[in-house]
């Protein structure tokens, strides 16, 4: 009986999946768009990313035939999102044979689901295979009967898959294309510049090492990575199932939903134009990466995946307001993608309420950074010489490093007034940046710190500063000042490297120890540990007292009390990550920490300060996590034993195959979390927790400090003080210092408010008098005096008031006011319409003083530097109105 043709996109994901399982094949989840424990990586760009310590050896698959459907992301392509065919997030169908099957079964298997599961004409499809490939190329024709009319050989920039980097694993591939028929090419072949074919599945063969020298070597179990993009099977389905001539992944029910959501904000219809389709495009896509992005813990920032998330969001709001959006929509939209996929990818779900309002803080700082940057592009236009058709890189950087304005964006601005952007200049402005920014660590790190030590034979330091503190060792290997040495004497700063250490060394936000090396002959005080290759441990210090000597069999003593108070701060760095998850919910991730021995720093993804009430009840629970005494347990096992139980891993993180993990409390964990630092035996040795600090460390990012043990001691103690102190002053009991406070608050403001009052009596008055005092100038009255005003707006009240009752007339007042003299003039609007301006009569009593002034013509003020010529400039002022008058 012939099965109907899956139809939606979650059918076909579905049927993808069952069809490999049906043939031996463990399903695996999707891993997030974060790549776990890879560095060289930013974003998870292929199916086979999570795999890859499976394909290196480095790790054992759960099975050697797995299949996924795993989320990625791209940024290759991005400036052409928005047309029918680029999208940066998409979904990868993928099998997988780690040293399993090989071409045969990968090519039939392909073949199968595409014809027979998903009933696409064999004639509709076509095959490229390597230069090289014969055996592949054998396959397809005698085995599977593709005609060889429509097998093409393609060389390596097609049909080669390298290594990540200068050796790995590699090999050739084969493609199956789409041909959306001769209308669209007539005469073309996959490899022609046509767009008549689209490739919707890539089969790698991985069957070579390739060597730094580029020699290529067989591989004694080869391997296969498959990988089909499910929004263009998609499309073609849609095609056959005659919906649509050639249907995008938009029009599919993969991403329309949202494209519908987006033509509601807009107010435009998709399907009637190409310029407002490419912008629903833009919006939709980008909406939908952003969505995902943010699920798996990327935050908006101005550096590595954050920035990518930023990019992304921006350019989505740059193309909507080119038909008209002006108001935020990200959220919305956002809220279709969390409809649509959420039951597929339920961290979507789970995460919702932090994607949202992660969307509309960066909406709204976009709006900021809109306003901003236009105005100083706008300083730039007006300043610009005439003939000048280029916006110098300065001019860029400085809207993109100031005010966050993306280069495309300045760009953009720039081609609509019919200019260039100096790219290059730009580019060097970020290289230069980039290397003053540039932290140069206290080791090289890497591949040439590991050479350093295996120079001297030093390839690895046992660490045993999980079950004790002291140990008997002997020197391996010593640097004075960076340079190798067989002996240090007291005085001489040294690295030392021991045979087996139980100092721990700085890593996983800990810092490292400190302590003592005690020798035969001399003495070395530890001042830091650090790891600056993977398996060596150094300690920097400086020698005592005596002589080191390579080969001294030495007593390596940690600094108790200090690794004491680490061990509080960083378990309790675990409970407040449990509560923080549990308080704020599970988008709080750790983005950063720092584990002192006087306090903990922890930085995590959130979007908005924590309330008081946030913190008292974060507190309360770590608190009482404390209180309970849970106990700490330490155990070692495989990273994915780990990971199954539910250990947090945190993304970004290098994990080998065996981890170490820490749990507090047992039968009921309260945190469980993959953990290589040092930790208590219970939770009850860490004392008090106490937040001392909440703030932000950027968009998306937020950070509290706190203080543990004998830390929340010295923190009380201190702020008791300070209230026995206060109350002392007060001259009441401390219980009693802050409704005395208040009392005194109280009092405060009801003397001001008199004193105000009286000021306001005395400077009327002295108005008044002056008023009488106005002279006769050409037919108007002219007041000129010095003021006693206390302020110098009491002094303008004071001249506001004898304007209003002049009626026709000028009033100039001076005063010195923090030693520097002021003076203000008001003249009334008859007058100014004569010709007569305030700023003149400013102008000269500043030439008196020392100073300058100006303002309006009705009102302007001027100072000076020297008070004890008020009086001459006041005279000043008053000839100048008779002289304008006269």
């Amino acid at each position: 009986m012939t099965t109907s043709r899956p139809t939606s996109g979650d059918d076909i994901r579905s049927a993808f999946t069952r069809f490999f399982e049906e043939r031996g094949h463990l399903a695996m989840p999707s891993a997030s768009l974060i790549p776990a424990g890879d560095p060289t990586l930013l974003l998870t760009t292929a199916g086979m990313v999570p795999f890859k310590p499976y394909f290196s050896g480095d790790e054992t698959p759960p099975s050697r035939r797995l299949t996924s459907c795993q989320k990625c992301f791209r940024t290759t392509d991005i400036d052409s999102v928005g047309d029918r065919t680029h999208h940066t997030m998409f979904e990868m169908l993928g099998n997988f044979s780690v040293g399993d099957y090989f071409k045969r079964d990968a090519i039939n298997w392909a073949w199968e689901f595409l014809t027979e599961v998903m009933r696409l004409p064999p004639e509709r499809l076509w095959v490229t295979v390597h230069t090289t490939d014969d055996e592949a190329e054998a396959i397809w024709h005698r085995e599977v009967g593709v005609p060889m009319s429509r097998i093409v050989r393609l060389g390596d920039k097609d049909n080669f898959w390298g290594p990540a980097g200068s050796e790995g694993p590699c090999g050739p591939s084969s493609e199956l294309h789409w041909d959306w028929g001769e209308e669209h090419g007539p005469g073309m072949r996959v490899g022609d510049e046509t767009d008549r074919f689209t490739e919707i599945w890539n089969l790698v063969f991985v069957q070579f090492h390739q060597h730094p020298d580029k020699r290529r070597a067989p591989l004694p179990a080869p391997s296969i990575d498959t990988g089909m993009g499910l929004e263009r099977l998609t499309s073609v389905v849609y095609h056959l199932e005659g919906r649509g001539k050639r249907p995008s992944a938009y029009e599919t029910d993969l991403l329309s939903p949202v494209v519908r959501v987006a033509e509601e904000i807009a107010g435009v219809p998709y399907g009637e134009g190409e310029e407002t389709d490419f912008a629903l495009r833009v919006m939709a896509e980008h909406a939908r990466s952003a969505t995902f992005l943010i699920g798996d813990g990327v935050v908006p920032s101005n550096e590595g995946r954050g920035y990518v998330l930023r990019r992304v969001i921006r350019r989505g709001i740059r193309f909507s307001r080119k038909i008209g959006v002006d108001k935020p929509f990200m959220a919305r939209l956002s809220e279709a993608v969390v409809e649509r996929f959420g039951a597929r990818y339920p961290e979507l779900a789970a995460h919702r309420r932090f994607i949202l309002r992660a969307l509309e803080r960066e909406e709204e700082a976009f709006s900021r950074v809109v306003s901003q940057g236009l105005q100083v592009f706008g300083d730039f236009l007006g300043r610009k010489a005439p003939g000048v058709d280029i916006v110098d890189g300065g001019t860029a950087f400085l809207l993109y490093d100031s005010y966050g304005f993306p280069l495309e964006m300045t760009q953009e601005l720039a081609r609509e007034h019919g200019l260039d952007v100096d790219v290059a200049g730009f580019e060097a402005e970020m290289a230069a940046q980039r290397e003053r920014g540039r932290a140069s660590g206290k080791f090289g790190g890497g591949r040439e710190a590991q050479r350093k030590y295996e120079q001297l034979g030093v390839e690895e330091t046992a660490f045993l500063g999980y079950e004790r503190l002291e140990a008997d060792t002997v020197v391996l290997g010593m640097w004075k000042d960076g340079i190798p040495a067989q002996e240090a004497r007291a005085g001489d700063s040294v690295e030392v490297v021991l045979r087996e250490t139980p100092f721990y060394a700085e890593g996983g936000g800990q810092v490292g120890d400190t302590g003592e090396l005690r020798g035969p002959a001399g003495t070395v005080r530890v001042t830091d540990t650090q790891r600056p290759a993977a398996d060596v441990i150094v300690h920097i210090g400086k020698v005592a007292e005596g002589l080191l000597s390579t080969g001294d069999t030495v007593r390596a003593r940690v600094d108790a009390e200090r690794r004491a108070d680490i061990m509080r701060n960083h378990t309790a760095t675990h409970l407040l990550h449990a509560v923080l998850r549990r308080v704020l919910g599970t988008h709080v991730r750790q983005a950063g920490s720092l584990v002192a021995p006087d306090r903990l720093r922890f930085d995590f993804t959130h979007v908005a300060p924590l309330t008081r009430q946030e913190i008292v009840e974060i507190e309360r629970q770590v608190n009482d996590a404390v209180l309970r005494d849970l106990p700490v347990v330490k155990r070692e096992g495989s990273y994915r034993d780990a990971v199954a139980l539910g250990a947090l891993a945190f993304f970004g993180e290098r994990y080998g195959e065996n981890v170490r993990t820490v749990q507090v409390g047992e039968e009921t964990p309260f945190s469980f979390e993959l953990c290589g630092g040092t930790h208590l035996n219970r939770s009850g040795e860490i004392g008090m927790f106490r937040i001392v600090g909440e703030s932000s460390v950027g968009t998306g990012m937020r950070r509290i400090e706190a203080v543990t043990g004998r830390g929340t001691e010295s923190w009380v103690n201190q702020r008791l003080e300070l209230l026995e102190a206060v109350a002392a002053k007060l001259n009441v009991p401390p219980a009693e210092a802050p409704s005395r406070v208040d009392a005194l608050m109280a009092e405060v403001e009801r003397s001001r408010k008199a004193a105000e009052a009286s000021q306001r009596d005395i400077a009327r008055k002295e108005a008044e008098a002056l008023l009488e005092r106005a002279v006769a100038v050409n037919g108007f009255r002219l007041v000129a005096a010095r003021s006693k005003a206390t302020t110098a707006d009491a002094m303008r009240e004071m001249g506001d008031w004898l304007r209003d009752k002049l009626g026709s007339g000028v009033v100039v007042l001076g005063g010195v006011f923090n030693e520097r003299p002021s003076v203000i003039a008001m003249v009334t609007p008859d007058l100014v319409a004569k010709g007569l301006k305030a700023s003149d009569i400013v102008r000269a009593a500043a030439r008196q003083m020392g100073g300058g002034g100006g303002g309006r013509p009705d009102v302007a003020q001027a100072g000076g530097r020297e008070p004890s010529q008020l009086q001459a400039a006041l005279d000043a002022a008053a000839a100048a109105v008779r002289v304008k008058e006269g």
